[in-house]
């Protein structure tokens, strides 16, 4: 069975962006242009994984993060930050609002299905 990624980032040509690289990987891709829609689409329809930005309107990524793993149905999806905040302030605040790992733009295709395959493979593991 195809395994589901959910692509939250505000930024339409993002979202186009990532979810060409994850087709072309073999995902099955839904997309969420803020953190309220990636929400109610995790209510609806959970993802295997979660591709999150940071920096988006009205609800950022960590408090989406945080709002996730506060939710027992939702309390070990993995999430994957994408973000263009490097610093270390931020990476340490995404992984303690919960997320699964936290990577940087901009990201090469490679990098984003490797991180992506790996994250859902060591959840299979466990």
């Amino acid at each position: 069975m195809t395994q589901s990624v959910l692509v939250v980032d505000d930024e339409p040509m993002a979202r186009t962006l990532l979810r060409l690289m994850l087709v072309r990987a073999g995902f099955n891709v839904s997309e969420a242009e803020d953190g309220y829609d990636a929400l109610n689409k995790v209510k609806i329809n959970p993802p295997d994984v979660i591709l999150l930005d940071v920096m988006m309107p009205g609800m950022d990524g960590f408090k989406v993060c945080e709002t996730l793993r506060q939710d027992e149905k939702t309390l070990s999806l993995p999430i994957i930050m994408l973000s263009a905040k490097t610093d270390l302030d931020s990476i340490n605040k995404g992984l303690r609002a919960g997320a699964t790992k936290y990577l940087t733009k901009p990201i090469s295709p490679e990098d984003l299905t490797h991180h992506v395959k790996d994250t859902l493979n060591n959840i299979v593991e466990e």
